[in-house]
């Protein structure tokens, strides 16, 4: 959520954010309806203030023995009117909670502008494209041919968008888990959580899913809801609490399932497991001092970087145009894996810095050494990286030409030494 003492004392610059993203200015409006709320606020403390004089009147008209019939009245009066009061602040308190909560984050000076995923900005390329020993192809006829991708199974049970994985290839996706988790614990400095998958609604609230994006999630019949990423109870791990400066950052990971409706993406990836209701993937989460948190997304970048560069594969940094940032980023980083069944990069990690968006929703803050205030954290998250395209594209940058699959050599390990998917594996 965006600060609303900044919103009246800037408003050039939030209109200015607002545009960057394709938005119509609304700096007048919500600054038209802070100030209605804050007249209502005032005209209810004055009600109170001469309810508490008058009732003071009363009590020393009673000790005389005088009437007190006009302040009884007067008082009586006043009640009623600060109920209305009340209710009319309630109202416009929620309005304006209303409005600040459906506003995007401020795009950072640097973010490129543009609308859509056209005004990307490529920032490094790593690696070299695979050279095949045949013709490329992609991970669904590969998995489709080895027996160990079964589309029609899960169709049966659960319908479109979902996968049963058999075999060696289960167990090498679940292998890329455990590498990217193992990894991320001891070589990057995360600690690692086992966190809920249901959630209450003021953890979607927190990291910005809810009220905006509800389509785009599933919801129990409890009132629960299914997170769409580990960054829902990671983040919310700090929502209300006041760390001491010491302690930041703070960098949590966790290997989960995830789950999302796909809302809007009817016609989308249709075939393969590339877009998924269900799926696997590490989640990478920091809450970081505000003049630490530019810092803390390249180091970021290059934890799920290295996730990439271990499995040898090909991929490309790019920085988000302002229209195609996530809602609560300030900042993103893509980075997309080089697929040669599909000739195309595809996104496998997004890492954005959310500065303190979603510590303003969450009341996560901190308190400065040496200081008596306190300030909001910093909160960031990254994918480090998604395993079900994580194991795409492994299947289509190890291929070969007789349709097995070469296992990368960081993996082996965790196959039992296994080297080649083939066919009945």
């Amino acid at each position: 959520m965006l600060d609303l003492k900044w919103i009246r004392e800037t408003p050039e610059a939030f209109d200015e954010g607002l545009r960057r993203r394709g938005l119509e200015p609304l700096s007048a409006r919500v600054i038209a309806l802070d100030l209605e709320r804050r007249k209502a606020v005032t005209v209810l403390q004055e009600m109170q203030a001469r309810r508490n004089e008058a009732s003071k009147a009363i009590g020393e008209a009673k000790r005389k023995g005088e009437g007190a019939e006009d302040l009884m009245a007067e008082v009586a009066a006043l009640k009623d009117r600060m109920t209305a009061g009340e209710e009319r602040q309630r109202k416009l308190d929620q309005d304006l909670e209303e409005l600040l909560a459906g506003l995007p984050n401020t795009p950072a000076a640097d973010v490129p502008e543009g609308l859509d995923e056209s005004s990307n900005r490529e920032e490094r390329k790593h690696g070299e494209k695979p050279a095949l020993d045949g013709p490329a192809k992609q991970h669904f006829e590969l998995g489709e041919a080895l027996g160990l991708m079964d589309f029609e199974a899960a169709a049966r049970l659960s319908g479109a968008r979902f996968i049963v994985l058999r075999g060696k290839l289960a167990r090498l996706s679940r292998a890329l888990g455990q590498f990217m988790i193992d990894r991320h614990t001891e070589e990057n400095g995360y600690s690692e959580v086992n966190p809920p998958i249901l959630v209450r609604d003021q953890a979607l609230y927190g990291t910005g899913q809810l009220p905006k994006f509800a389509e785009d999630q599933f919801r129990t019949q409890e009132g629960f809801w299914l997170i769409p990423t580990a960054e829902v109870p990671l983040t919310n791990l700090v929502a209300g609490e006041i760390l001491n400066e010491v302690d930041l950052p703070l960098r949590v990971t966790a290997l989960t399932p995830c789950f999302r409706s796909e809302a809007g993406s009817a016609g989308k990836d249709t075939r393969g497991m590339l877009r998924q209701h269900q799926f696997e993937k590490v989640e990478l989460v920091s809450v970081a001092h505000p003049e630490q948190s530019e810092a803390e997304l390249e180091r970021m970048v290059r934890c799920a970087e290295g996730i990439l560069q271990a499995l040898g594969l090909h991929y490309r940094v790019v920085t988000l145009s302002c229209g195609d940032m996530g809602f609560g980023a300030r900042k993103t980083y893509d980075i997309e894996v080089w697929l040669p069944g599909q000739d195309a990069y595809r996104e496998i990690s997004s890492c954005s810095n959310c500065g303190d968006f979603q510590a303003r929703r969450m009341k996560a803050r901190f308190r400065p050494a040496g200081e008596k205030g306190i300030r909001f954290v910093h909160t960031l998250n990254g994918s480090g990286v998604a395993v079900g395209r994580a194991l795409i594209a492994v299947m289509e940058n190890y291929q070969r030409a007789d349709g097995s699959v070469e296992v990368p050599s960081v993996l082996r390990p965790y196959m039992g030494g296994l080297e080649v998917i083939g066919p009945n594996g």
